[in-house]
């Protein structure tokens, strides 16, 4: 039940988005520091010079984005294509389990981002070596994440399941897959994170297109307010893909309590 005598302000901000308040008071004190302590443009632009050089570099910047994008979408995609099914087998095969799954640990200790050189020489400098840079630094926490989630089934409400006749795709699909889902929807949202940082660091390497190909040209060009500009960019592309995972949560799992808001009540909802 609605607290009825709520303030009209707690009201309206209600309906603002999580941490969009606390982002504008950043940015005014931000902007407000640069004027007052006289900050040169190099060091540290102002929130409105970076605004813009993103305008009065738009275009390019567009394009960088629509090549980025594109490779953080695709590989976090393959990504995901393949984890869930690996995560499958490992969870519900002794076999993967003691063979598969040692031999994708192993290869994850491998710091990846050193690797990047070398998929260039193997791949080229094109889409492909892109894809496998995010797809490795999405992989491995879904990986994790869903086998810890098809594992994680209370033994005992499987007992009682099988006591009523229920056969394996009715267990699967009534009582394993929802009960997996919170934590497959952790990996996907760490593997959100990471496809930003592996397309970019993919583009440092190698790439004469994209975001992470600007941000090193505007950085050996001393051009800060193109740098944050593009910056601001890529962590929007980013956000974009987190809450759009954040969304899919919230409607395949309402019932789950991260899903129930802070947990605090109002007088009136006791």
């Amino acid at each position: 039940m609605t607290d009825s005598s709520a303030s009209p302000l707690s009201r309206v901000t209600a309906w603002v988005p999580r941490g969009l308040v606390a982002a504008l008071v950043l940015l005014a004190i931000w902007e407000l520091a640069v004027w007052a302590f006289a900050i040169r443009d190099y060091i540290l632009p102002a929130p409105s010079a970076i605004a813009q050089e993103l305008v009065k570099r738009w275009p390019r910047i567009h394009d960088g984005a629509r090549i980025t994008g594109l490779e953080i979408v695709v590989g976090y995609a393959i990504a995901i294509t393949v984890s869930i099914p690996l995560a499958l087998g490992i969870a519900f095969s002794g076999w993967m389990e003691r063979n598969v799954y040692p031999l994708i640990v192993a290869f994850q200790v491998v710091p990846k981002i050193a690797l990047a050189p070398i998929f260039v020489i193997w791949l080229g400098i094109g889409m492909v070596s892109k894809l496998t840079m995010v797809f490795l630094l999405c992989f491995f926490p879904m990986l994790v994440n869903n086998v810890a989630g098809f594992r994680g089934t209370n033994p005992e409400i499987m007992d009682f399941a099988r006591s009523t006749g229920a056969g394996a795709w009715r267990l699967f699909r009534m009582i394993r897959l929802p009960s997996a889902l919170p934590s497959v929807f952790t990996g996907l949202k760490i593997g959100a994170v990471n496809a930003v940082t592996g397309a970019v660091v993919s583009e440092f390497v190698a790439a004469d297109r994209g975001l992470g190909y600007l941000l090193q040209e505007y950085n050996g060009n001393m051009q800060s307010g193109a740098v944050f500009a593009t910056v601001a960019l890529l962590s929007a592309i980013g956000l974009v893909v987190y809450y759009a995972v954040e969304f899919l949560e919230r409607v395949s799992i309402p019932w789950h309590v991260s899903q129930r808001g802070s947990g605090r009540e109002s007088a009136s909802d006791r």
